[in-house]
């Protein structure tokens, strides 16, 4: 069987409720397209009737897939799952609780038709709770955008269309699913935003609050620590590194040469604070410097070990007996 262009890879846990009506106008969304596709859901351990629903509908329909995850591992592992299984060249993601519309569908297949690597929606209009959802999102969202330099209005949404190849190149873990154009732009991943339709949750409860917040930050402070300084830690840890024996060690040069103009001084009893502070700067300088170079090492193992490049090629372009070819 040829493999389908569109691979549709939906992460659920107890959606039940929406499953079988997602499915319905899922199917008549992608049977309009005239395209071959796949479903992919994804049951993230799922307590309620939702797998089982799910396997009732694979037994009516040769292109639905249900991968069933042995524990609640959370949505980045099965959005993972869900690409690592995917078989199309566009792959589709979006959530199994109905605020993402089937019917966008098309509006994201058409930038990534006009040549972009990622169409990534936006919830420009977005309904829910503004103290504990809106407000949260929108300076997250900000932030995300300064740490990552990609201008996107919201990372959080999972309703994005992608290259499969795209894909190839992120490695997802933690809760970096948010950040999957942040880390493809690492790799020259053309990114564009379209405006999507959010409508309110019809049915179950939604899996997120405000002590998600922390973990959204920590988040951050990782992608800008990936995208900046993933292949050259030392460029990170060294400034520090200077920095700390550079003022370290003016203290204690300054302390030395105190104790060279008065043998009589007790520096302990003069400047007892002041040099402990230089003996830590220096030390924590000293151990900056080592942890920059244990990284450098560390990258280095990693992409020769692995055999990866540090970078990604779109397309080659040559002439082979006389005739162009890409």
């Amino acid at each position: 069987m040829p493999a389908p262009v569109l691979s549709i890879v939906i992460p659920i846990h107890n959606e039940e409720p929406a499953i079988l009506p997602l499915y319905d106008r899922l199917t008549r969304v992608l049977e309009s397209l005239g395209k071959s596709y796949e479903i992919l859901f994804i049951d993230d351990a799922s307590s309620d009737r939702s797998f089982d629903l799910l396997a009732n509908l694979v037994e009516t329909d040769g292109r639905l897939k249900v991968i069933r995850l042995r524990r609640n591992f959370g949505q980045t592992a099965a959005l993972a799952a869900g690409f690592d299984e995917a078989a199309g060249s566009i792959i589709i993601s979006l959530d199994g609780d109905l605020q993402h519309e089937p019917e966008d569908i098309p509006l994201l297949l058409e930038k990534i038709e006009q040549g972009y690597d990622i169409a990534s929606g936006w919830r420009k209009n977005r309904i829910d709770n503004a103290v504990t959802r809106k407000i949260p999102s929108r300076i997250a969202n900000w932030l995300m955008a300064k740490a990552s330099g990609i201008e996107l209005h919201d990372f959080g949404t999972t309703f994005k269309a992608y290259r499969a190849e795209i894909l190839k190149d992120v490695n997802l873990y933690g809760e970096l699913h948010r950040f999957i154009p942040a880390l493809a732009s690492f790799y020259g991943a053309r990114i564009v935003e379209v405006p999507i339709k959010n409508v309110p949750r019809g049915a179950g409860e939604s899996h997120y609050g405000l002590e998600r917040i922390m973990k959204v930050f920590f988040d951050i402070i990782t992608i800008r620590f990936l995208l900046t300084y993933f292949t050259r830690p030392m460029h990170f840890f060294g400034k520090f590194g200077l920095l700390g024996l550079t003022s370290g060690g003016a203290i204690m040069t300054y302390l030395f040469v105190y104790k060279l103009l008065d043998f009589q001084r007790d520096l302990v009893t003069d400047h007892g604070p002041l040099m402990v502070l230089g003996a830590i700067l220096v030390l924590g300088g000293l151990m900056l410097f080592s942890t920059g170079l244990l990284g450098e090492i560390m990258i280095r193992t990693y992409f020769e070990s692995q055999g990866r490049r540090i970078y990604a090629v779109r397309e080659v372009r040559a002439r082979k007996d006389g005739v162009a070819s890409r």
